[in-house]
């Protein structure tokens, strides 16, 4: 649900904009998303204690040039008591930049540490094939095979041993 919420509200910051006071108001909102991992800060945003004014003038109080734009979303905010929205809104801020530039951050999923040429390789086939900037990460998990997941993208490719196994004995199967 906050994910439609904060679309709505990254759609109205981004129309009519250029890239420039996008990526302000963005470096923003990040630098304010970050205060909400403390949990005091949390607290404070989500009393019903605290006067909504007081808690508004927290948030913008945590940039330091704010600039009238930024003010007055927050204001917005405030009134319609959803401030605990902004990571949210700071996240699709991100993801909407990264589409305005084309550029894109995937995830490489493996159960062993592959090299750097290799995700290098992988990297430059994907931004060749869907002709985007890519920057891929690795993540070493428990995955028997490799995926590669690119979110903004939606694309998600995946190579699992177990399904190749599942598959080779279904055909041979059919064959006898």
């Amino acid at each position: 649900m906050n994910d439609l919420v904060a679309k709505k509200y990254v759609k109205a910051l981004v129309d009519g904009r250029d890239a420039k006071s996008i990526a302000v108001i963005s470096n923003n909102l990040n630098s304010i998303s970050s205060a909400f991992s403390n949990e005091k800060f949390n607290s404070i945003i989500s009393s019903p204690e605290v006067n909504d004014s007081k808690k508004v003038e927290l948030v913008i109080s945590l940039v330091k040039k704010a600039d009238q734009t930024l003010t007055n979303f927050i204001n917005l905010l405030g009134e319609k008591r959803r401030l605990e929205i902004l990571p949210f809104i700071a996240s699709e801020l991100n993801v909407q930049i990264a589409k305005m530039n084309n550029t894109y951050v995937g995830v490489v999923y493996t159960n062993e540490e592959l090299s750097k040429d290799y995700v290098s390789s992988i990297e430059k086939q994907f931004s060749k094939k869907f002709d985007v900037k890519l920057s891929l990460s690795q993540n070493v998990c428990d995955y028997d095979g490799i995926k590669v997941d690119i979110d903004g993208l939606g694309v998600e490719i995946s190579f699992s041993k177990e399904r190749l196994k599942t598959q080779m004995i279904d055909h041979i199967l059919q064959a006898v």
